[in-house]
């Protein structure tokens, strides 16, 4: 059986406007795809490890081209069960709305700590190499304003910043839907919502 892993990166549950639009998403998508489970991982009440000395310095040995050993191994087995959480997923759906022009700090914690030299990626005498293969990724955003015009469009560093992240460990394969605007104005919001789910029932038909 395939797993397609929720990344949620939003406190707010039930009032989260990002929720609203996945939860269209997982709709859809489970009565199409039968075959598949759906895992939910909540950064807001996951506890995360933090990079503590010992473990910066067990990744630097990774770096080196070392493996980890005696106290650095056990220093990281809580790195390691994150990853291998993220890497047991066939595919992966991800809530984030953006804040600050860019993505909450506990989406940005968990990827400081999943994304690791020869768990995620490796160095390779022609570049890096990504090990996250033959996987996809939808990304479901809300946003308080709209980025389409160029002036505000280069002040979005969420989805630039996304691509690039999981670009660098191998998924290619990224989609987005953003509901904008969701600050200016009830009926717009409203409007923009239900424009940005019927988005995604369709595309998680063939997703």
């Amino acid at each position: 059986m395939k797993k397609l892993l929720h990344i949620i990166a939003t406190p707010r549950g039930d009032e989260s406007r990002t929720l609203k639009v996945s939860a269209s998403f997982l709709e859809a998508f489970g009565l199409s795809h039968s075959d598949w489970v759906v895992e939910e991982l909540d950064l807001s009440k996951e506890e995360l490890p933090s990079l503590t000395v010992k473990r910066v310095d067990g990744k630097y040995m990774l770096l080196g081209g070392k493996e980890l050993s005696g106290q650095f191994r056990a220093a990281w087995q809580d790195i390691i069960r994150q990853i291998e959480r993220f890497l047991s997923a066939d595919a992966y759906l991800l809530s984030t709305p953006m804040w600050n022009f860019s993505i909450p700090y506990m989406l940005k914690r968990y990827l400081d700590v999943i994304v690791q030299p020869k768990y995620l990626f490796q160095y390779t005498k022609t570049g890096v190499e990504g090990l996250v293969k033959n996987r996809k990724m939808m990304v479901v955003t809300s946003r308080g304003g709209t980025y389409t015009t160029p002036d505000m469009s280069a002040m979005d560093f969420q989805e630039p910043y996304l691509r690039a992240i999981f670009g660098f460990v191998g998924i290619k394969d990224i989609g987005f839907i953003n509901a904008e605007a969701m600050d200016m104005g009830e009926q717009l919001q409203k409007q923009n919502i239900q424009a940005a789910q019927d988005k995604a029932k369709e595309i998680a038909k063939g997703f």
